[in-house]
């Protein structure tokens, strides 16, 4: 195991690594009625579009310029949010490629006007690609991996790399095979 993605690719000059902390972030926002849903917690997609607001300030830092959304892969909520909480969205790199990146993301709610600890409420992790001026696709520095946590977190990256490239192939083959077969989708 490496501490970080290859820096040299066939494609070009190296480009020297970039450690998790440069980027790392946390954006924080207090929740108000304008953010609920018919429940009276906020919506999820107010916490989304947070997450998402994150995790590409986090992206453009350390690519060192524009990265848009490529997929969310996985958006977990573990507790509601309410009017009133103060919520704290930290997100980081876990992972890069060539042109894209996944980056984790932490969301905690604490209650603003109370000294109690804040609560997990919802975890996320979105893959951002780089681009250039034009649209397309641009390469980004290798994340380099410092802690043991840094290395676990880069690890699990990969092998969520590859579960959602192997979804993609199989959809994709069922999708020819279908249409070989003559129905239409």
């Amino acid at each position: 195991m490496t501490d970080q993605a290859p820096a040299a690719q066939k494609d070009g000059p190296d480009i020297p690594g970039k450690s998790i902390v440069a980027s790392r972030t946390t954006l924080s926002h207090i929740m108000t009625h304008n953010d609920t849903n018919l429940l009276g917690t906020v919506h999820g997609g107010v916490i989304m579009k947070l997450v998402d607001d994150a995790a590409g300030a986090v992206a453009g830092r350390h690519s060192g310029g524009p990265a848009v959304t490529a997929s969310m892969d996985e958006m977990a909520f573990f507790e509601p949010v309410r009017v009133g909480d103060l919520v704290h969205v930290k997100a980081q790199v876990n992972w890069t490629g060539r042109t894209s990146m996944e980056v984790g993301v932490r969301v905690l709610a604490e209650r603003w006007n109370e000294s109690t600890p804040p609560t997990h409420v919802g975890s996320a992790y979105l893959v951002f690609t780089a681009v250039d001026a034009d649209g397309r696709p641009r390469r980004v520095p290798p994340v380099v991996a410092e802690t043991e946590q840094d290395r676990r977190r880069y690890q699990e990256a990969q092998i969520r790399r590859t579960h959602r490239l192997a979804r993609r192939r199989a959809i994709m083959e069922l999708r020819e095979k279908r249409a070989a077969e003559g129905y239409e989708d």
